[in-house]
């Protein structure tokens, strides 16, 4: 936790300084890698509690991006990127397991910057984690990272970059309900203290409205985390996607929505808004 902080406290003091959207901007090259390690019981349990995941059984999905995660704050944070941090907008992930990840297995964990995107609200960035146990991918992902500024640059990509992932496109309106879920005021402050990830959109008011949102807004990844936990039976899952479409404000009611054969869901708002959209592709 040391670490997320110090790399925070880098990050505020060098975002003044950084100007999303300029002409030459480039990402900071290579990877940075964790070494094996084993998964610590304690925060794996308080992830499991605020997300809704059950105790026993492998990792939940969405948790080696919450170990990977100062890894990716720390090319974030770093002289090198061109975005500044504070303000940044969780817009997509994409998750591929290759297989059911177990909590005792050590996970070595790399991040990589991977490519940047003119939005029509801003600038993206692809952020790239990888999970291995004793050398073999066992778990990957992709997210976007939106700066907001008034008019993107043309894309400034690597050549290995590749656009957002869309998820399918479910009739998130038309989705049935499944379940109903008020989500406190703090929901932000205590997931942020569980996963490291205390944007101070996330986290209090006054903080948001400096970034343009009236209240603060609960993370993505526990929007998402939420929803797989929801979901219940993952271990035929070969890939989940998933779009941030609109800021959950906090306090906040929302409700999880579903089709029967599990492959498409959403949360909306109670006048119908849609918050994050996705799709699941299970093996047969």
């Amino acid at each position: 936790m040391t670490s997320l902080s110090a790399s925070l406290v880098r990050g505020a003091l060098s975002s003044p300084f950084k100007r999303a959207g300029r002409p030459d901007a480039a990402l900071p090259p290579g990877r940075l890698t964790r070494p094996a390690a084993p998964v610590a019981p304690g925060p794996l349990a308080a992830y499991g509690r605020i997300c809704g995941f059950t105790e026993a059984g492998p990792l939940p999905l969405t948790y080696p991006h919450v170990l990977a995660f100062p890894l990716t704050l720390r090319l974030m944070t770093g002289r090198a990127f061109p975005l500044p941090v504070l303000g940044l907008v969780h817009t997509w992930i994409e998750i591929t397991p290759h297989r059911a990840v177990q909590p005792t297995e050590p996970l070595e964990l790399t991040a990589q910057a991977w490519g940047l995107t003119p939005h029509r609200r801003g600038t993206e960035v692809t952020m790239a984690t990888e999970a291995r146990v004793a050398g073999e991918l066992v778990w990957e992902s992709r997210s976007g990272y939106l700066s907001r500024h008034r008019h993107a640059a043309p894309a400034v990509d690597r050549a290995t970059a590749s656009p957002a992932p869309a998820p399918a496109a479910p009739a998130a309106e038309e989705l049935p309900a499944r379940a109903e879920w008020r989500l406190p005021g703090d929901l932000g402050r205590r997931y942020g203290a569980v996963s490291g990830d205390r944007n101070p959109i996330h986290l209090h008011p006054l903080a948001a409205r400096l970034f343009g949102f009236p209240r603060a807004i609960a993370h993505g990844m526990w929007t998402a985390a939420r929803c797989l936990a929801e979901a219940g039976n993952v271990a035929d899952i070969r890939s989940v996607r998933a779009e941030f479409k609109a800021p959950v404000l906090l306090p906040a009611t929302v409700t999880y929505a579903a089709d029967t054969a599990g492959s498409a869901f959403a949360l909306r708002g109670p006048e119908g808004r849609v918050h994050l959209v996705g799709a699941v592709d299970r093996r047969p």
